[in-house]
């Protein structure tokens, strides 16, 4: 009986320290790596990136601040592993959020206006020259 509750102890904090690295990890690198391979169909567009950040400033500014430099438990959006992640990646991280670090799913927009945050999302690389700002 001992050997067997030793066993289940031992097991038990194996699966604690293979949980709490799934916690640690970003949505970033769970995202699968096919999502890297779609590209976003906003490209270019010179509206999107206006249109992006009016709903980034409704649906994400309140965690990730009005300039994405984060606060709390929500990241900096202007960070490398941000800034450097594929356009498919980021919208997959979107439409599935990350559970653990309390980011909720944005499936309830639709395709096209993840798109816009996306792209929006472009803007805020640290050596950008500037973001766009929303119109009001």
């Amino acid at each position: 009986m001992r050997v067997t509750l030793r066993a289940f102890i031992v097991a038990a904090g194996g699966l604690m320290v293979a949980g709490s690295s799934v916690r640690a990890e970003s949505p970033v690198h769970r995202a699968p790596a096919r999502a890297s391979k779609i590209t976003n169909p906003l490209d270019g567009n010179e509206q999107a990136p206006l249109a992006g950040a009016k709903l980034y400033a409704r649906e994400c500014a309140a965690c990730h601040g009005a300039a994405g430099a984060g606060g709390g438990k929500a990241p900096a959006l202007t960070q490398t592993e941000v800034s450097s992640a594929a356009p498919g990646t980021l919208f997959w991280v979107l439409r599935n959020g990350s559970l653990y670090r309390g980011m909720p799913s944005f499936a309830h927009l639709p395709e096209p206006q993840r798109w816009q945050i996306v792209t929006y999302l472009r803007t805020l690389r640290p050596n950008a020259t500037a973001a766009v700002k929303p119109n009001r």
